[in-house]
């Protein structure tokens, strides 16, 4: 089992940076690949990046790539969501996951790939 926690989310002005962090429990989090959601109320879940078990495969969705980098801390057994340029379209609640998937081969970039969630934070671009 893992759990996860993220953090860092805010009000940040257009154009901004702000790093969202996901804290995670259990040893097993190593051997997992890590995505990052978000979720406007009334649309459907987003990919917005993902990185697999062994941090050798990463990716990210077209609306994010160049701005955001994913990164993840074994040793802390966390991963991050690093966001630069910030736009108002950016403003969601933004999720971490997990998987038992290595997603080393291949992208896992939809939310069925991802067997735990962690609660959200909210990220709020401002004009």
């Amino acid at each position: 089992q893992v759990q996860l926690a993220e953090s860092g989310g805010g009000l940040v002005q257009v154009g901004g940076s702000l790093t969202l962090s996901c804290a995670a429990s259990g040893r097993a989090f190593s051997t997992h690949a890590v995505g990052w959601f978000r979720q406007v109320p009334g649309k459907e879940r987003e990919f917005v990046a993902g990185i697999s078990w062994n941090g050798g495969n990463i990716y990210y969705s077209d609306s994010v790539k160049g701005r955001f980098t994913i990164a993840r801390d074994y040793a802390k057994n966390m991963a991050f969501l690093q966001m630069s340029s910030l736009k108002p379209e950016d403003t969601a609640a933004y999720y971490c996951a997990a998987t038992t998937y290595g997603c080393s081969g291949s992208e896992c970039t939809e939310d069925t790939d991802y067997h735990y969630w962690g609660q959200g934070t909210q990220v709020t671009v401002s004009s």
